[in-house]
């Protein structure tokens, strides 16, 4: 089925994650019976989360005629011939009236109804309530037909945190069976013994057969060997605790020891003496500096070298595997790479780019925690203007999923406790953070 961006000034924009159903109708009937079948509504309206009758309702309303939706059939139909241009464009003003947010115009919105009877649209994304216009017919048909409350993100928090505490249990289960393994392994001789008896005492268990009320013959030898395994296990073992015991013990370790250090004195002497050049660098000085080009840029020049081919955000998870340096290295260069030399408008600009940030994390929800440390390591730079603009990208990474609460959290918290925590930025942040927290406190009260 053919998706769509929802809302017409979104149409444009490849990234936009909300998306819904193209419109397909069907004209029945003749005469004065004929009616026009929207084939697809409930997928219409599931994508915009609304309920189907509410959409079916408003193309009556505008068009003059009588409409009416199965509950059962899922069937929705309007009297007379209507062309597919005309419905849609339709669907476009009942979104902008009773889906998209009026303020920043983000389609996750919820329909609430007040103690006075006024019909309300809640964002999930901004907070801002938008009061609908009341004189329109529909709002008439959405108070008495109110729609279902809809599941809180408490909810949604809870099956994450049970789905780690499952992965947990998994995790410790799996530990469990390893040692399990480990100590059969060392007590192989035992094990290798019974397991023939075991294994004919379950032959005899299916057969059924008479044998199995014989007694079992008796082996001696085995006796004796499982006789003599059991008396060392048996064997209490005890430690000298005499003086002179004790003063042996001591001396042992002191030879150990000084021997060590005298090893050590010798490796270190002779490492002086053939590599004199190999001395730590004095501070402020870059070990990994080479021709005056470090380690970290040569890794920028080759990210921006990549993404100047025309790498697509598809591409670059695989892309991002084959550069050599730890996780934290690439995706602190990556972020460089996207952003490096942007004087204005930084917000924007990562607006535009969320794609690959989103390719980036895709996969692993622990490296939003590594895409944020490359954002500090980015704004704490001097002379970089995305400092005045931190709390306005990163509110355009949450609304589009890029990072979650939960990681943003960890890493401010983090951030606090660190050697930059006097840092202009944290002050920067602040807002942003004390949004998240109103909005889950709103969520959990409600």
């Amino acid at each position: 089925m053919a998706l769509q961006n929802i809302g017409a000034s979104n149409s444009d924009d490849a990234f936009y994650r909300y998306k819904m159903p193209k419109m397909i109708t069907k004209i029945e009937g003749r005469g004065n019976g004929i009616k026009t079948n929207i084939v697809n509504m409930v997928d219409i309206a599931k994508a915009l989360a609304r309920p189907p009758s509410y959409t079916t309702k408003y193309f009556g309303n505008e068009l003059g005629a009588q409409s009416k939706f199965d509950e059962k059939t899922g069937v929705a139909l309007v009297n007379g011939g209507h062309d597919t241009v005309k419905l849609a464009g339709l669907l476009e003003n009942f979104i902008k009236k009773y889906v998209q947010c009026y303020g920043c115009g983000n389609p996750e919105t919820e329909v609430l109804i007040t103690k006075t009877q006024m019909v309300q649209l809640k964002c999930a994304a901004c907070g801002f309530v938008s009061d609908v216009d009341m004189r329109d017919k529909l709002t008439t048909f959405i108070l008495k037909n109110p729609p279902e409350p809809k599941k809180g993100s408490k909810e949604k928090k809870a099956m994450r945190r049970a789905e780690k505490e499952r992965l947990k249990e998994g995790e410790a289960a799996d530990e469990e069976m390893k040692k399990l393994k480990k100590e059969v392994k060392k007590k192989g001789p035992s094990t290798s013994k019974d397991g023939p008896a075991k294994a004919s005492s379950n032959k005899k268990k299916a057969s059924g057969s008479d044998e199995e009320r014989t007694p079992p013959t008796v082996n001696h030898v085995d006796e004796k060997e499982e006789d003599g395994d059991d008396d060392d296990d048996d064997v209490q073992w005890q430690t000298d605790t005499s003086a002179e015991a004790a003063r042996q013990r001591i001396q042992e370790q002191l030879s150990a020891a000084t021997a060590e250090m005298v090893m050590l004195s010798t490796n270190e002497t002779n490492g002086a003496s053939q590599s004199p050049k190999t001395a730590s660098p004095p501070p402020g000085v870059n070990p990994k500096v080479e021709n005056g080009n470090s380690s970290h840029e040569k890794l920028v020049e080759e990210v921006k070298a990549k993404l100047q081919k025309g790498v697509t955000a598809n591409q670059l998870q695989s892309i991002l595997a084959s550069f050599s340096g730890s996780p934290q290295d690439v995706m602190t260069a990556l972020f460089e790479a996207l952003f490096d030399g942007v004087e204005k408008g930084f917000a924007k600009e990562v607006a535009k780019k969320k794609g690959y940030l989103a390719a980036a994390v895709a996969g692993d929800e622990g490296s939003q925690l590594l895409l944020l440390r490359a954002i500090e390591a980015f704004v704490l730079k001097p002379s970089v203007p995305a400092l005045k603009e931190v709390a306005v990208f990163l509110k355009a990474l949450y609304d589009a999923d890029v990072v979650v609460e939960e990681y943003v959290m960890q890493w401010y918290q983090e951030g606090l406790a660190g050697g930059n925590k006097d840092s202009q930025m944290w002050k920067n942040v602040r807002p942003f953070i004390e949004w998240l927290q109103s909005a889950e406190s709103e969520t959990e009260e409600e």
